[in-house]
């Protein structure tokens, strides 16, 4: 049965390490780790989580996209588990749009991802997986690939100016008062 994971902080030191590949997919630790990781993210109202985000430092993560307080607009999709992820080739287009970490509460940053990335990763029944993904989705794999290598979004950000509370993203963002 899955388990919440407590997630960590900024400051921790395991979100700035380079996690582990996986070797053995079926062990039955990295099957419960993709469980409890998809009921944390549900719980936390998340679009994605990775494994270093609960203490596990492992090439893993989760993207979940769903519309949510959080990301209104965000787009509706399972949850995937994405295990030894890479990016294997990127548009020349960027974005900056707004991103914000469980990892990371209480505040938002404007930062410049690839619009569209061509991914490949192998699933949690050890099949290889190639998409191409655009947009709010290429962005949260982006994001959470981003913590396999411990990179966080504030790391990201071309300047601390772009960098505002979630009170203000609610209200200027969300709700552009």
């Amino acid at each position: 049965m899955p388990e919440l994971a407590p997630i960590i902080q900024l400051g921790n030191p395991i979100l700035r390490q380079k996690a582990a590949w996986v070797d053995n997919i079926q062990d039955q630790g990295i099957q419960k780790l993709i469980e409890d990781l998809t009921a944390t993210v549900a719980k936390a109202n998340g679009v994605g989580i990775a494994a270093p985000q609960v203490a596990q430092s492992y090439r893993l993560f989760i993207v979940a996209s769903h519309p949510n307080p959080r990301y209104p607009n965000a787009p509706e999709m399972e949850p995937t588990a994405m295990i030894n992820p890479r990016i294997i080739a990127h548009s020349t287009g960027v974005i900056k749009d707004w991103e914000g970490c469980l990892s990371v509460p209480g505040i938002r940053g404007l930062v410049p991802r690839y619009q569209a990335i061509e991914v490949e990763y192998t699933d949690c029944q050890d099949n290889l997986q190639k998409q191409e993904l655009t947009d709010f989705v290429a962005r949260i794999f982006q994001h959470e690939y981003d913590h396999l290598d411990g990179i966080l979004f504030v790391d990201r950000l071309e300047n601390t100016l772009d960098m505002i509370t979630e009170q203000e993203y609610q209200q200027r963002v969300v709700n552009k008062t």
